[in-house]
């Protein structure tokens, strides 16, 4: 390697010299070109450096499942605060918005149900040999809805389920809390009496209720022949809720005109009502399917029999994303053809 000197002339004449470093030309040293070949998928799917945090994929799924980041952080133990960002964290590591946020809940955009496709099997699996099922035994099935429709209708459809192993967790109660409850992921299915509304919840129609207006056969022989609704002030009135709901919308439809009587008697369990009605205490408007044997043993009589009785439809109720137990889809599939079968 030589070197060599230029000489630069200042403005006072003098002359400066630097030298200059020769450039080699022998062994100059390659630099590679960067690849032209398209990256794979996987590269394209994940776009960031590094294996994904385990904890936010676990977390992500869960939001997937369950469509809400409220139902999620129950599901998994966590504050939703927690939830919110690691959810955030993974979309800014992944370069892409998974899902879509809602007034109530979210909706996975395409690519996150790609993703969870490809993420559910190994995940559950783990999650099986972590806590020791080994991915044998499934988990109970949760259902909900009224306890007097789970109690007389459903208990029995789905008791050869049940023999064959399926485990079930029944609760009842009113349907707005229920929904509310599905959404925050405590149950997996929810029998309601009305479809739920917004996109969060998918529903099928599972079965329609007829309603009756029936008493005791002492109080039926003592109206008969008279005019109807007229005649039923005189009859104590009996019901599940003191703002009449059922016997209410009995009247609109069957009568046509607003029902202005209060209840001699409450209790918020329809089972209760049957009860009373049968003892004697008095009328009541109730499901068709709860008082089946008493109307056909005579222990009860149908007081009106209108042309077109008023129907109520109940609706099978999930969350979009399923659930990754296979007997909630098993549960829900011999209900619906329980259904179909009726």
């Amino acid at each position: 390697m030589s070197d060599r000197t230029t000489s630069d002339r200042t403005a006072s004449g003098r002359t400066t010299s630097s030298p200059t470093t020769s450039s080699p030309t022998t062994n100059r040293p390659t630099t590679s070109r960067p690849s032209t070949s398209r990256p794979s998928t996987e590269d394209r799917l994940l776009p960031g450096s590094g294996p994904l945090d385990l904890n936010q994929l676990r977390t992500f799924l869960a939001v997937h499942r369950a469509g809400s980041f409220t139902a999620a952080a129950h599901l998994l133990g966590l504050s939703q605060s927690t939830v919110t960002a690691q959810i955030r964290t993974l979309e800014q590591r992944l370069g892409r918005e998974l899902f879509e946020r809602r007034a109530r809940g979210v909706s996975p955009l395409p690519y996150a149900d790609d993703l969870a496709a490809r993420l559910a099997v190994p995940l559950d699996q783990l999650a099986g040999l972590a806590d020791g099922r080994g991915g044998g035994v499934p988990e109970p099935v949760h259902l909900a809805g009224p306890a007097e429709f789970l109690g007389t209708v459903l208990l029995a459809e789905l008791a050869p389920l049940v023999a064959e192993g399926v485990r079930l967790r029944v609760t009842g109660g009113l349907t707005d809390p229920l929904l509310e409850e599905l959404r925050a992921g405590r149950h997996d299915l929810v029998i309601a009496t009305r479809r739920p509304r917004g996109r969060t919840l998918l529903s099928e129609p599972l079965a329609d209720e007829e309603f009756v207006l029936v008493a005791a056969p002492a109080w039926a022989d003592r109206l008969a022949g008279r005019d109807l609704p007229e005649a039923l002030a005189e009859v104590p009135l009996l019901s599940y809720a003191e703002d009449l709901p059922i016997a209410r919308r009995y009247w609109r439809h069957v009568f046509d005109r607003r029902l202005h009587a209060r209840a001699a008697l409450t209790v918020p369990d329809l089972r209760a009502v049957l009860a009373a009605v049968t003892a004697g205490a008095g009328w009541s408007v109730l499901p068709g399917y709860l008082c089946r044997a008493e109307l056909a043993s005579g222990a009860l009589r149908l007081l009106h029999e209108p042309a077109d009785p008023p129907i109520n439809t109940a609706y099978l109720v999930r969350r979009p994303a399923g659930s990754a137990n296979p007997h909630v889809a098993l549960v829900r599939e011999h209900l619906l053809a329980a259904a179909r079968a009726c």
